[in-house]
């Protein structure tokens, strides 16, 4: 969990929180970002934004309204990689996805629905040779670049 405060600001049409670190370094480097967790004490999830230059997460005009936070506020940010992460994945999930960067990589940007999706398949197996043969044919749907079996 990473905590920090911020100002809630406007950027062009959009209203942001900027996320004051970049967060390959705090969770390892991928495509998008899904996160959990709460700004200003509120919940809130998404993935994160980048123009470029800063990570930001945008909040959205009814997020906005039933808050009650407006632009220019200060509030306190706690956020974290929502969903399965490869490190708290089984031993042979997280070894089979190191193996092909290709297909850890699109399942890290995967939202978290269909890595949770992934995971269950895999951990209803009942037998080791099972689990195995579903690990398997992740790795391979995930190189594809499909979200879902």
């Amino acid at each position: 969990m990473e905590r920090f405060s911020a100002r809630v600001r406007v950027s062009g049409t959009r209203v942001v929180v900027d996320v004051p670190f970049h967060p390959g370094e705090r969770w390892g480097f991928r495509d998008r970002y899904h996160v959990t967790g709460t700004v200003g004490g509120r919940p809130w999830r998404g993935a994160l934004e980048s123009d470029g230059r800063v990570y930001f997460l945008r909040l959205g005009p009814a997020w906005l309204r039933d808050n009650g936070v407006d632009a220019g506020a200060e509030v306190e940010v706690e956020l974290a990689p929502e969903g399965p992460q490869v490190d708290t994945a089984g031993a042979d999930v997280a070894a089979a996805l190191r193996a092909e960067p290709e297909a850890m990589a699109f399942f890290e940007g995967l939202p978290s629905f269909y890595r949770r999706n992934y995971m269950r398949w895999i951990d209803e197996a009942k037998r080791p040779a099972t689990r195995a043969t579903r690990i398997a044919e992740m790795v391979r749907l995930l190189r594809e670049g499909r979200r879902e079996r």
